[in-house]
């Protein structure tokens, strides 16, 4: 048995209580639930004011009054990597561009994309994405915000226009939020000026720390987490980089930061022609990486750069149905965790938006590289969905630099309730209807219901918004074809 005490709201650091009459629904009682050990009988969830688990108690009785989930309780998916407005462009780019399509070509396509957004396409784009993302079991989001600017490259009036989008969209569907904004400079090592297609990302490092100032109350506000993102080492210059992230540290020291690393061969291979050193080797030689650190895709690093980046603590930020898509390569998932490496996933490109499709894809791309099944599976947990579900719990929660990390005392309120009535799910074990769920549930929907900070967000598989926010998506998306 698992008996906890009461944490006071003074400890919970979420600024938004629930709305008065929510009290008596502050207890959930699953007859199974994936707790940070392992599939637990009978757990009796408990939560304050603030949406904070406050209890979580195994082989319990069911209190009178309290509510019953109608199937296996999972915990929350961090989405750990996120480019909100490519959710409109998903789908558009599945045609030959080139004699030889790349993620290079690829980006061409979505630079003339990002060139006609503006802030209203991009809280409707947005606030559609972020509803979808709670139906397919996230429960909160990093994102990667690198589109500042006006059309022509001019700051807005206000600076900070197109990241308010972005958080009144989180805002609005409850999702929980890491905002990083991002640093972009150059276009290729050494300096390289930016191209036309860059104008929108721009920013000096002296008025990136200014839009991080601005932004900290508006996140404070709603309880979104605010870090910073160097887009990468070839958009980001070494001096530039080291004044960011010691600006950061100024405004917030344990602030989360991510970075694009080692995504595509030519980017190794121009990185070792630059300095001559792998992106991988190069940035842990030169930047204080350490558990704040999200490495997004680190797809090609050398045997040494994977013990090497494992043991600074950064997590490793996988998008394996992006990376699939964009032809990036296959990280080695196997070699990363024999070195104890912290990863979690990430939607990216929004080519699908399904935490279970991100954790059916890593598993498949590595059958498919080792000749051999089950790559995913632990000596603690043998069920391959059990055992990346929980690792993905935890390292996308350290990238979100929240306390959301599992059905645990002290972390957020945060869980899926899968659908037992669901042909691919009934009359299964709870670890048979999670492994279903991932491997078997045929791009239908298992998922019931989803809380986020102990608040009901999607209920019958379905978010508040959905009709809302669809029909503005689609009028967002036809404007912006249009234009």
């Amino acid at each position: 048995m698992n008996t906890t005490t009461a944490l006071s709201k003074a400890d919970s650091p979420h600024p938004n209580p629930l709305p008065e009459g929510e009290g008596a629904r502050q207890t959930l009682f699953a007859a199974d639930a994936l707790l940070p050990a392992g599939w637990a009988k009978n757990v009796l969830l408990t939560w304050n004011d603030a949406g904070q688990l406050t209890q979580v108690q195994s082989a319990a009785q069911a209190p009178a009054g309290a509510q019953a989930a109608t199937g296996p309780v999972i915990p929350g998916m961090p989405n750990l990597h996120s480019h909100a407005f490519q959710r409109a462009f998903a789908g558009l780019t599945e045609h030959r561009a080139e004699q030889r399509d790349s993620f290079w070509s690829w980006r061409t396509l979505m630079y003339r994309f990002a060139a006609r957004l503006g802030p209203q396409h991009m809280e409707a784009i947005a606030t559609w994405l972020y509803a979808e993302m709670l139906e397919a079991g996230y429960t909160s989001v990093c994102e990667f915000q690198y589109v500042h600017h006006d059309a022509d490259g001019r700051p807005y009036a206000d600076d900070a226009t197109l990241s308010l989008a972005l958080l009144r969209a989180a805002q609005k569907t409850g999702i929980g939020f890491t905002l990083l904004p991002v640093l972009y400079q150059t276009s290729g090592f050494g300096d390289q000026p930016p191209n036309e297609g860059q104008r929108r990302f721009i920013r000096s490092t002296e008025s990136m720390l200014r839009l991080l100032e601005a932004l900290k109350p508006a996140c404070d506000a709603q309880g979104a987490r605010l870090g910073m993102a160097p887009h990468s080492l070839r958009a980001v210059p070494p001096e530039a980089l080291r004044d960011a992230v010691a600006g950061l540290e100024a405004i917030d020291r344990t602030a989360p930061i991510h970075i694009h690393i080692a995504e595509q061969t030519k980017e190794v291979d121009d990185c070792v022609e630059w300095s001559g050193l792998r992106p991988v080797e190069w940035l842990l030689d030169h930047a204080p990486v350490d558990a704040r650190w999200c490495l997004i895709h680190a797809t090609h690093m050398n045997d040494a750069e994977y013990e090497y980046a494992a043991k600074s603590g950064a997590v490793a930020g996988l998008c394996p149905t992006t990376e699939a898509n964009l032809g990036d390569g296959i990280f080695d998932f196997s070699k990363w965790r024999s070195h104890g490496g912290a990863w979690g996933v990430g939607s990216d490109s929004h080519a699908s938006v399904n935490a279970a499709e991100e954790l059916l894809m890593l598993e498949y791309s590595q059958r498919l590289a080792k000749r051999q099944r089950n790559v995913g599976a632990s000596a603690a947990q043998p069920h391959v969905a059990t055992a990346l579900t929980l690792e993905a719990v935890q390292g996308g929660a350290q990238a979100s630099g929240r306390a959301v990390g599992g059905l645990a005392v002290g972390q957020q309120a945060d869980f899926i309730v899968l659908d037992a009535a669901h042909v691919a799910l009934q009359g299964l074990s709870a670890p048979d209807m999670l492994s279903a769920h991932v491997f078997a549930s045929h791009r239908t929907s298992a998922i019931d219901a989803v809380w986020v900070a102990g608040r009901e967000r999607v209920s019958s598989g379905r978010h508040a918004l959905h009709n809302e926010s669809a029909s503005a998506f689609v009028a967002a998306r036809t404007q912006l074809l249009k234009d």
